[in-house]
C-alpha cells in the first residue's frame, strides 16, 4: 500500500513557548557563523503563502506528490496548468525585508551557509550567494526519461503556444507555485513533451513524497557541521527534510534558535523560538548590529530576478 507523505503535525502541550526577545538571535549572528534555515514563512511577505501557518495552502490545498505525477497523466495535465499559471504569479514576487536581511548579514561574513526549503529563488534575487536548494527551484525543468535539464521560461512559451487561449482566474498561489483551480478551469490543457526524448517533464523540485538527491542532503549535513549554530527562519519544521539538520545540530551541542510565528516540531531542540514576524524580527537584530539592510529604490517595480516567465 502507497503511503502519502506527511503533511501535518499537532504541536505537544509541553513545547516551550514562544518569545519576543530577539537578543540570543542577535547574539549568535555577532558571533559568526550562522547556518541559516529557511521555509516557507520567510517568503510570505512577498505575497506567497505558506503552507501550515494561518490561512496557510494546506487549508485549500493538497500538494502534488511524486507519485501521483509519474503515475497518473491527468494528474501531470491538472499540475502543469495550475503551476503554468501560478509561474506568471510567482514570477512577480519579490525579496521582502527578511530575505534582504539574511543577504545583508551574509555580506557581513556573519553566516557561513544558506539552506532553504523554498523554490522561489527569492533568497538569491535579494543577494546571498551560494544558497543550497534543498527542494530544487521552480525556474529549472528535468526530463523523468532522458535527464535533460531545461530553463523554466523556455517550457513557459512552449505552454503558452500549445495553449494561447489559456488564461483562468485562480483562487490563490501556493507555496510550490501551484495555483488553486478547478477541473473545468483546467479544461483540456496541452501538457508539451521533453524537446529532446519526448519524455515526461517535470519541474527540478523535491515534491511530496520523493527524496532530497543524496549529495544535497550530504552538502547540508557539512555546512551544520561547519556552523557554530543553526538559526531556522519561517519552517514549522514538520518534514523530515528540514527537521533532520535540527536535530544534527541539538546532538552536536550547537545552539538552535527559530523565528517563527507557531509552534514548530523543531522546538525542544531549540534554545529559544521567537514569535516574531520575520521581516520585523531581522530587521531589528540587523539594526542592532549595525548591519544596513538596503530598501528596494523603487518598491513599486520587481527587485532583479534569476529568471523572468514571459509575458502572457
Amino acid at each position: 500500500m502507497r503511503m502519502r507523505p506527511t503533511l501535518s503535525w499537532t504541536p505537544a502541550g509541553d513545547l516551550p513557548p514562544g518569545t519576543t526577545d530577539l537578543r540570543p538571535v542577535a547574539d549568535a549572528l555577532k558571533a559568526g557563523r550562522v547556518l541559516v534555515l529557511s521555509g516557507a514563512g520567510i517568503s510570505t511577505e512577498s505575497g506567497i503563502p505558506d503552507y501550515r501557518g494561518e490561512g496557510g495552502s494546506l487549508s485549500r490545498h493538497t500538494p502534488m506528490t511524486y507519485q501521483d505525477f509519474t503515475a497518473d497523466a491527468r494528474a501531470r495535465r491538472r499540475y502543469w496548468a495550475r503551476s503554468h499559471l501560478g509561474w506568471r504569479t510567482f514570477g512577480r514576487a519579490r525579496p521582502n525585508a527578511g530575505h534582504r536581511a539574511v543577504a545583508a548579514f551574509g555580506r557581513r561574513g556573519l553566516l557561513s551557509g544558506v539552506i532553504t526549503q523554498n523554490v522561489d529563488g527569492l533568497h538569491q534575487a535579494a543577494g546571498s550567494d551560494g544558497v543550497v536548494e534543498l527542494h530544487g527551484s521552480l525556474d529549472r525543468v528535468v526530463c523523468l526519461s532522458c535527464g535533460a535539464f531545461s530553463p523554466r521560461r523556455e517550457l513557459a512559451r512552449r505552454l503558452e503556444e500549445a495553449n494561447p487561449d489559456f488564461a483562468p482566474v485562480a483562487a490563490g498561489i501556493n507555496p510550490d507555485g501551484d495555483a488553486d483551480l478547478t477541473d473545468e478551469q483546467v479544461g483540456d490543457f496541452r501538457v508539451v513533451p521533453c524537446a529532446v526524448c519526448g519524455g515526461i517533464l517535470k519541474p527540478d523540485v523535491v515534491f511530496f513524497g520523493e527524496n532530497v538527491p543524496p549529495p544535497r542532503v550530504e552538502q547540508c549535513r557539512a555546512l551544520v557541521r561547519e556552523a557554530a549554530s543553526l538559526l531556522v527562519l519561517g519552517s514549522s519544521l514538520t518534514v523530515m527534510s528540514g527537521l533532520r539538520f535540527v536535530r544534527q545540530a541539538a546532538e552536536a551541542g550547537k545552539p538552535v534558535l527559530i523565528v517563527n510565528r507557531d509552534p514548530t516540531r523543531g522546538d525542544r531542540h531549540a534554545l529559544t523560538r521567537v514569535a516574531v514576524p520575520l521581516g520585523t524580527a531581522l530587521t531589528t537584530v540587523a539594526a542592532r548590529l549595525g548591519v544596513p539592510v538596503p530598501v528596494p529604490v523603487d518598491d513599486s517595480g520587481p527587485d532583479r530576478r534569476p529568471v523572468v516567465p514571459p509575458t502572457p
